[in-house]
């Protein structure tokens, strides 16, 4: 194609953006950045019986975050604006005119109650609705802001190339006569979005497949308009967990601003997203954004549903915080530390970073898995007692133990290697496992049942506070 490529965003401010949506976003940036082209943000905020206050800056805010940066928005204004649909009107206005004056609109005048009569008496006859078979055949002259403008469709066949769903056809009978501007003045999705593509010169439409019933209506309007449809791209839908339904609130998936206060990276969640049903034809899993656009292609997005796993999500960002460099972690862990950690400077937060970093999935983890580090925490048996392994060697041979461990370590230099050394001549003195001695050491020291190599968390302990945790772990056996 020699034109330049131009995709959009075209949320609702209906509420909480979800996967589905930003994959949409994202789809359509990485097609328009492969190709040199635009990618635009368009608000579609005609239903206003739905709109949730503040949605439009959240949608701003969460594509901003993933550094989905757009050529022109509500915000970023060009000549192809405005970018929200309510500000617009006298555009749609302008399209409506043209098809009222070409006999391809007309004033709807029945009321609720007798479009309700039309659908029972179809009902009652077991034939399907359709508009047209009750046109009126005098309709009032429209008058904008007062009545419907509905469409007067051509019903025909329709065949159409879809560029992930391949060849698509329907018959006649899918095609109506259905609203274009509602009677508050504001045009339906069915109307604005095919004038807004054409006037911001839209190449690609990617959007989900709930939109596929409704293409030999828009294909028939798209022809009383005169005007070309751009390219349809259609991604599987994102599925939940079990892969029988499309994912919901209710499957655990979260807003997007939610998982990045979590600490999930944002390259780790442009990642996850993209491989919602696209891959590159490899088995390669991780990708940087750089990567992403230089693989990306709409013919290898899948035609099948997209299962939303968050378990790999988790693997996924392990992997990229662990992949971090020290200092690039440093700067991400700031605002996840504990309160505790207040107190301490920042060349020992470095050194409880390095040690936990193996063991992080997501930042918001770190107070959990570094909490001992900063404070002494309260003694806690259950530890002890719900241990099988320790629980079964009673209080006398646990209590010998630590006491070895304590005469040890009390004559440790507490660097790393002399910790393991006598941590390792404490296993052979023993004649104890390392999933008791070990285990028993670092609960009394950390309170604990897991935490980063023991030698290693002795030696960022310290060997005052360290010796005094055994001493206290002893006093209560």
């Amino acid at each position: 194609m020699s034109e330049i490529i131009r995709t959009r965003f075209a949320p609702s401010p209906t509420g909480y953006l979800h996967v589905g949506g930003i994959r949409t976003a994202l789809f359509a940036w990485l097609l328009a950045r492969q190709n040199k082209g635009l990618f635009y943000l368009r608000i579609e905020d005609t239903d206003k019986n739905r709109e949730v206050e503040g949605s439009i800056e959240h949608i701003i805010n969460c594509l901003k975050a993933l550094n989905l940066d757009y050529d022109a928005g509500p915000d970023k204004p060009n000549d192809k604006g405005p970018f929200r649909q309510s500000e617009r009107l006298e555009i749609y206005r302008k399209w409506a005119n043209k098809l009222v004056e070409s006999g391809r609109a007309y004033a709807d005048p029945y009321s609720k109650e007798e479009l309700d009569a039309f659908r029972k008496q179809a009902s009652d006859s077991k034939q399907p609705f359709l508009y047209r078979n009750h046109r009126p055949d005098n309709p009032p002259t429209w008058e904008y802001s007062k009545q419907p403008l509905r469409f007067k469709s051509d019903p025909k066949a329709y065949s159409w190339e879809d560029k992930v769903m391949g060849k698509l056809s329907a018959g006649a009978e899918a095609v109506d006569d259905f609203i274009l501007i509602k009677s508050d003045g504001y045009p339906t999705y069915n109307f604005a979005h095919i004038v807004d593509d054409y006037e911001m010169r839209i190449t690609h439409i990617i959007r989900g497949q709930e939109f596929i019933s409704s293409t030999p209506n828009y294909l028939n309007l798209y022809e009383a308009l005169e005007i070309d449809h751009p390219v349809f791209v259609t991604p599987p839908p994102v599925l939940g967990p079990t892969g029988n339904k499309k994912l919901s609130k209710r499957d655990g998936a979260k807003d997007v601003l939610e998982y990045l206060a979590e600490g999930y990276l944002v390259e780790a969640l442009i990642n996850f997203i993209a491989s919602l049903g696209w891959n590159d034809g490899t088995t390669k899993e991780l990708f940087s954004v750089e990567e992403l656009i230089e693989a990306f292609s709409i013919e290898r997005i899948v035609k099948s549903g997209a299962r939303f796993d968050e378990r790999r999500l988790l693997w996924m960002n392990g992997t990229y915080i662990r992949n971090l460099s020290k200092d690039e972690l440093f700067k991400r862990a700031e605002a996840f530390w504990p309160k505790e950690a207040a107190n301490y400077d920042n060349e020992y937060l470095a050194q409880v970073l390095t040690l936990v970093q193996e063991r992080l999935k997501y930042l918001s983890e770190l107070p959990e898995l570094s909490r001992f580090f900063f404070i002494d925490l309260p003694l806690n048996p259950i530890l002890i007692n719900s241990n099988p392994k320790l629980s079964e060697l009673g209080k006398d041979m646990l209590k010998q133990l630590l006491e070895s461990a304590y005469e040890s370590l009390e004559q440790s230099d507490f660097s790393q290697d002399d910790l393991n050394n006598r941590l390792n001549d404490l296993l052979t003195s023993s004649g104890q496992k390392p999933a008791v001695l070990f285990s028993l050491i670092r609960i009394a020291s950390t309170q604990a049942t897991a935490s980063p190599p023991l030698a290693a968390s002795l030696m960022v302990i310290g060997k005052d506070r360290s010796l005094k945790r055994l001493k206290q772990q002893i006093d209560s056996l």
